[in-house]
């Protein structure tokens, strides 16, 4: 086989494990979408679970790279505290080790049978759990497959003097091999992106008799080091919260690294004896049938101790990476969401999104409380600086609400369970109804920039006007504080108030026109009044349409 043909069967060989890996982590992530989303919110409330959490989440989307970006997104939308988010990298690192025990099973033996037992499910079987089903065995199939493939090629190399000079460094026993094995496996991972594609290569290489077993450990502790740069990368642009986690996850793996590389002989010795066989025995067909289960051992090994040994430390590596992180400037109230979010967990995304919404949400009651003080205090100097902070907040609220709909509708792009595809549909109106809101909450702060508040509010106008304005910001409450949990939501209740919003308004309104009609307000003054009660009538009608985007979620769910 010639250089050219063993170099593109590789990567056909890496091509179809990196997407029955993509196929399996989406299946899973499609069907545990409901198991995800309650691990959050177990998160959220008991904090000593988070490695346990780490584990689950890592083994359902079988990529601790996924978990860790997921992570820094959490904590850069407040989701969660850094030392929860350690906690649960400390999690995924195990969680990442069942892929090493699934590809250690006999490497192409059952791929063609999986691939033949999913695809009729996967393509025949509409949107049930048999599809779920169906879509996780052939993607197992195809990393099976996949790294049969690259095996095929992998053999030529055994002998071949080239290769063998080339990787004749690698393949010592001392310190400055281990050394270039650990630098080349980081490096390698950094750009193939996916410590479980390095994982898998590594153990191609090795069942092929190409590597032996000290030469594969290395390469897999510098995996462990290179896939820290996945969340250092998704950092970037974050909160200082989202770098201090990234940076935790890089300390973490690298200090687990540095003291197993310490004593780096003994540990090979020690996975030695606790899997049974000569790891670089050989079979008649040149094969090394033990080392893919040895290095999947390694791999368990090598996190589970790390993980045990740090994890009393877990508040002292948050107060180092804040210490090496220190505050900076406030920071400015803005979509903290990272990443791509065709690369994220739906579940997890849409957990991201709906935090993003209680923030708007949150904007939206500051403009209340500032437009109430704007509506019912006498006029003052303090008028001209409210009105500013009611324009600053709604300029906000624009740049929060383009974020969310852009961020939702890419994610949208994904293959979503209906229940996503509904919540999905549901964030991106409540993000345009909340600016909407906000929108003529300004507008109400403007007209009465462009008008004298004491002619506009006078007799028993200006107490109506108080009332109403009162009416519609309880009705915004009623509706808005069910964001999120719309289960809790009263359907009844809820359109008996918006009923009687409607017919506070329209009284309100023949009473104004009465008063315009007996000369009691100048033209301009009447205009700006009348004005002010349809914009408090607008927010309360796009109040009434988070309301109808909350019923439609509470019937899905």
């Amino acid at each position: 086989m010639t250089a050219f043909n063993i170099i593109y069967t590789m990567l056909g060989g890496l091509g179809l494990f990196f997407f029955g890996m993509k196929l399996m982590s989406d299946a899973l992530q499609s069907a545990a979408s409901d198991v995800i989303k309650n691990i959050i919110n177990t998160i959220t409330k008991h904090r000593a679970y988070s490695i346990v959490v780490g584990i689950v989440v890592t083994m359902i989307v079988q990529s601790s790279s996924i978990t860790t970006v997921m992570v820094v997104g959490f904590v850069n939308a407040s989701l969660m505290n850094l030392t929860q988010a350690i906690g649960i990298i400390f999690g995924a690192n195990i969680g990442t080790t069942i892929t090493g025990w699934i590809i250690s099973i006999k490497i192409g033996k059952y791929g063609l049978l999986l691939i033949g037992a999913g695809v009729f499910p996967m393509l025949f079987a509409g949107k049930s759990k048999w599809k779920a089903i169906g879509q996780v065995l052939f993607g197992v199939g195809l990393v099976f497959y996949g790294l049969d493939v690259m095996s095929g090629a992998f053999k030529p190399l055994r002998t071949m003097p080239e290769f063998l000079d080339a990787i004749s460094f690698f393949s010592g026993q001392d310190y400055g091999s281990y050394v270039a094995s650990i630098l080349m496996g980081c490096l390698l991972t950094v750009i193939v992106q996916s410590s479980s594609a390095m994982l898998g290569i590594t153990m191609a290489l090795a069942t092929t008799g190409v590597i032996e077993f000290h030469t594969a450990a290395a390469l897999v502790l510098g995996e462990n080091v290179g896939t820290t740069i996945t969340a250092l990368l998704a950092s970037v642009g974050g909160n200082i919260n989202a770098k201090r986690a990234a940076r935790a996850h890089a300390i973490f793996n690298i200090l687990g690294v540095a003291v197993v590389f310490s004593i780096f002989p003994w540990f090979v010795e020690l996975v030695d004896k606790m899997v049974s066989g000569d790891p670089n025995l050989l079979n008649a067909n040149g094969e090394k049938p033990n080392i893919a289960v040895h290095i999947a051992t390694g791999h368990t090994l090598f996190n589970v101790t790390a993980t045990i040994v740090f994890t009393p430390f877990l508040h002292q590596l948050a107060r180092l990476v804040t210490w090496m992180t220190p505050d900076g400037e406030k920071e400015q109230h803005h979509l903290v969401m990272l990443g791509d979010p065709e690369d994220m967990v739906p579940a997890t995304a849409l957990v991201m999104a709906e935090a993003e919404i209680g923030k708007l949400q949150d904007i939206v009651q500051r403009m209340f409380v500032v437009a109430n003080d704007l509506i019912k205090n006498d006029a003052s100097d303090a008028d001209e600086k409210a009105i500013a902070k009611i324009k600053d907040y709604e300029r906000i609220t624009d740049n929060i609400q383009k974020e969310i709909t852009v961020f939702v509708c890419l994610l949208m792009e994904k293959s979503l369970t209906e229940k996503q595809s509904v919540l999905a549909q549901a964030i991106v109106r409540e993000a345009d109804e909340l600016e909407s809101v906000a929108d003529y909450i300004e507008r109400v702060a403007s007209y009465l920039e462009r008008t004298n508040k004491e002619q506009l509010l006078k007799g028993s106008s200006k107490q109506e006007l108080f009332d109403f304005f009162d009416d519609v910001r309880a009705f915004y409450d009623q509706v808005a504080n069910r964001l999120g949990s719309p289960a809790k939501l009263d359907e009844g209740t809820v359109q008996r108030s918006a009923d009687a919003v409607v017919e506070k308004a329209d009284r309100l309104r023949t009473k104004h026109l009465e008063r315009v009609a007996k000369g009691e307000f100048d033209p301009l003054t009447a205009l700006t009044y009348s004005d002010i009660v349809v914009a408090l009538r607008k927010v309360k009608s796009h109040s009434h349409n988070i309301f109808e985007s909350l019923v439609r979620v509470k019937n899905v769910r």
